[in-house]
């Protein structure tokens, strides 16, 4: 008998892809039966009792698929969905002007000066991408993967012929992922948790555009972590200080020893693609790298 091993690294066991494939026999096929492989029993793995392995391959999957595309540092663009391209909101303005409604012209009126910002998040993460080719480890945009705010992120890198990075959410209305978003790297989440740590992980600054409730959360998650020493610092960049000034009252919460007067400098404020790129090139010296680095960080 022939008992010779020609290849010294052939696999012992067979594939989880090899037993899934395999035929149940026909008297336990059928929808009632336990006999499916666990990790191919879908209503198994969707049990309430089994939402720490859901949340663990939540963590595994973007980040083996980020490894495996080479994602080492991100810069991550947070804002509204709602605010508009301005082509569209230049239409919407047309529209409102010939409709004769006072009350629908104000909001487009606001619409159309809001959509500046669009076109500063396409313009910003153009220049991420087309500045950092020429490093070892190239920056990649990362965006919460929907409309407004976050399309025009993922739509700049794209423009610019880079990759980018989206990391969707499922919500109880429709959230589907904008065209940009390079598909490889184009993910879903159930877990806002699990998602807003992704945004971090690789994360070299935070750039934050108007928005509502979303990116206030993310805002705020990311200056508490910093705050509070639980991940390192890094630049928070907000557009459009007029904007946040209203929002935000730093000084109110240094004058009532809400936080340290030192604590308002986490954030910096810029008006242009450009003055934000600056900053980021200062805070690590990239005019003068040829690599990043890495940057992956456990918070």
């Amino acid at each position: 008998m022939d008992t010779r091993v020609d290849d010294l690294t052939a696999r012992n066991f067979p594939t989880a892809v090899e037993d899934a494939a395999r035929i149940a026999t026909s008297r336990y096929a059928g929808p009632e039966s336990a006999y499916r492989l666990a990790f191919t029993d879908f209503d198994f793995l969707l049990r309430d009792e089994l939402r720490p392995v859901r949340m663990q391959l939540e963590l595994l999957k973007p980040e083996l698929v980020q490894t495996e595309q080479g994602i080492e540092a991100t810069i991550v663009i947070f804002g509204s969905a709602r605010i508009l391209a301005p082509e569209v909101a230049a239409e919407r303005l047309a529209d409102a002007r010939a409709s004769g409604d006072a009350a629908a012209l104000r909001r487009a009126e606001i619409q159309f000066e809001m959509s500046g910002y669009y076109e500063e998040a396409r313009r910003f993460a153009s220049i991420v991408t087309s500045a950092s080719e020429r490093l070892t480890s190239p920056i990649h945009v990362v965006t919460g993967g929907g409309p407004g705010v976050m399309e025009a992120g993922n739509r700049g890198a794209f423009e610019a012929g880079g990759k980018s990075i989206g990391l969707n959410i499922v919500l109880p209305h429709e959230q589907a992922p904008n065209p940009y978003i390079t598909p490889e790297l184009c993910f879903q989440f159930h877990y806002f948790a699990l998602r807003k740590m992704h945004f971090l992980m690789r994360s070299i600054a935070l750039v934050c555009f108007p928005g509502g409730f979303g990116t206030l959360d993310e805002l705020f998650e990311t200056l508490t972590l910093m705050q509070t020493g639980k991940c390192r610092r890094r630049p928070i960049l907000l557009f459009g200080r007029t904007f946040w000034d209203k929002l935000i009252d730093m000084q109110h919460l240094v004058d009532t020893g809400m936080i340290n007067a030192e604590d308002v400098h986490l954030v910096r404020f810029v008006e242009t693609a450009e003055e934000a790129w600056s900053i980021i090139v200062s805070s690590y010296g990239l005019d003068a790298q040829t690599s990043i680095g890495q940057f992956a960080v456990d918070i």
